[in-house]
């Protein structure tokens, strides 16, 4: 399900009054893939209702350089919130999600392990009202630079 980013507010407050423990990941999610689905799976088990943060297509671009995304944001969106670990998909314009952390207001931010609590500005934010920050760790050779440079290689033969 795809909140606006002008909803996820409100929609969060009325998962907090019914008592749900939030938890909020952020990334591009361009093409899924096997450590996107364990991770997210992971992410969700530290609460009861999972929001992704997705990167826009103008966020990925300056993120990961011009020839990404492979998919469009509305495309991402929509394949990532049908996985069954997903409770909604909100898109953000920004390069980190500091500013929709500080509307959602999750319980857990979750990161994966390329990251540290030390370099994730959100975990502060997180930490500021309370909430904490967890990392899980990365499935070894599953990445979308993998998978698209398989994709270059094969295709040169």
């Amino acid at each position: 399900m795809l909140i606006p980013r002008e909803r996820i507010g409100s929609f969060c407050e009325t998962l907090r009054l019914a008592g749900k423990k939030i938890v909020f990941t952020n990334g591009c999610f361009d093409i899924i893939h096997a450590g996107h689905v364990r991770y997210l799976e992971k992410a969700a088990s530290f609460g009861d209702f999972l929001v992704l943060g997705l990167n826009s297509d103008a966020s990925v671009r300056r993120l990961k350089g011009e020839t990404r995304p492979v998919n469009p944001e509305y495309d991402r969106a929509e394949v990532a919130g049908a996985l069954r670990s997903v409770g909604c998909v909100v898109i953000f314009e920004e390069d980190t999600a500091e500013e929709l952390i500080r509307v959602v207001r999750p319980d857990v931010y979750v990161k994966g392990g390329d990251y540290t609590i030390s370099t994730l500005p959100e975990a502060r934010i997180v930490a500021g009202y309370g909430g904490h920050t967890e990392i899980v760790g990365l499935v070894e050779g599953r990445s979308t630079t993998n998978i698209i440079s398989k994709i270059k290689k094969e295709a040169k033969l």
